[in-house]
């Protein structure tokens, strides 16, 4: 169903304006990681724009957003007509442009009840709502700008994957292209709309997929491990406190235990310290180290060691969460039992 409304779409997009007729469709999040728990009802969808010869200019000292600008004017002289004065590609403007031409075209879709969900103040994302069958199915469209350009600076030291993947991978990972998303960032002084923030959703999805430190790990004839179980079961239990606690925890989503996971990775990088049978011992050390990282509100950005996901004004969420968890681990998980 979901692929149905995307490939419409995508199609629609590309024959709508030519300035979008490169765009691609990747998609990226927990369902197509292979991770995803209880009903599949979400999904990520990365529009994908390659972008050539830009310059990245840092707009805050997270080492994560950046503006775009051109290095020369560009050939497809579409991007023109984004950019604002100082030359700086609007992320604002360009996501207005896709929104009009998704909203007309969704009344176009046969056979599928769809709607666009209202703009959510700071999102990146495009969601369209899928009404049956029920229950409903979102599906966020990211805007991704795709540019063959080097890593930025800030993320040099990050990817600390040479113990766990080896260092190849991380040199070979590191030479793929680089992917931002439309994001506004909240620090800027006057909101305009015109920041892009990176991703890495794509070496995320590879290092899920390939995630064994013997290259035959969970391949159909090696030995099995429990390292996308413990995901899963990480993923469920903070889906289950927000569900219970919606308010506290509106600020928590799956992506910060999915970086606490990537760093348990390389915490413990052997295969044999995730055999399959150790599921529920892996499980429990993955969550002492999210609750360590929430006691001292601090968890590191996976690719850029500068950026704290944990913003130091949000301490009491931090320290209810914790207390939470805690009270989950030591009895026994009561909230997978309610």
């Amino acid at each position: 169903l979901v692929n149905k409304v995307v490939s419409h779409l995508v199609h629609a997009i590309r024959s709508k304006d030519s300035f979008f007729s490169s765009i691609e469709r990747y998609s990226a999040g927990s369902y197509y990681e292979r991770v995803k728990i209880s009903e599949p009802n979400e999904f990520d969808i990365m529009l994908v724009m390659p972008v050539a010869r830009i310059q990245l200019d840092e707009s805050d000292d997270t080492g994560a957003y950046y503006y775009v600008s051109f290095k020369r004017s560009p050939k497809e002289k579409g991007w023109l007509k984004f950019l604002e004065e100082d030359g700086k590609l609007s992320a604002f403007k360009m996501l207005e442009a896709l929104r009009e031409i998704i909203k007309q075209e969704v009344k176009n879709i046969k056979d599928v009840e769809v709607t666009m969900a209202r703009k959510k103040a700071g999102s990146p994302a495009i969601t369209l709502q899928i009404k049956n069958p029920s229950p409903e199915i979102s599906v966020d469209i990211i805007l991704t700008l795709e540019a063959q350009h080097s890593w930025p600076r800030s993320t040099q030291e990050g990817l600390k994957i040479e113990q766990w993947l080896g260092k190849k991978v991380r040199r070979d990972l590191r030479f793929r292209s680089l992917y931002l998303v439309s994001k506004q960032n909240k620090r800027e002084k006057v909101l305009r709309g015109n920041t892009w923030r990176l991703s890495f959703s794509h070496i995320e999805k590879h290092m899920i997929h390939n995630h064994g430190n013997s290259k035959t790990c969970c391949e159909s004839d090696g030995p099995k491990c429990c390292r996308k179980g413990c995901l899963k079961l990480l993923k469920y239990l903070l889906e289950q406190l927000k569900i219970k606690y919606p308010k506290e925890l509106e600020k928590f989503c799956s992506y910060h235990v999915k970086t606490a996971f990537l760093h348990s990775c390389v915490t413990w990088p052997n295969d044999s310290d995730w055999h399959l049978g150790d599921l529920d011992h892996c499980f429990q050390q993955c969550l002492r180290f999210f609750v360590d990282c929430l006691q001292k509100s601090q968890l590191t950005h996976f690719f850029i060691p500068q950026y704290n996901l944990f913003s130091l004004e949000d301490k009491a969420r931090h320290h209810f969460l914790s207390r939470k968890i805690s009270h989950e681990l030591n009895n026994g998980f009561p909230v997978f039992h309610e």
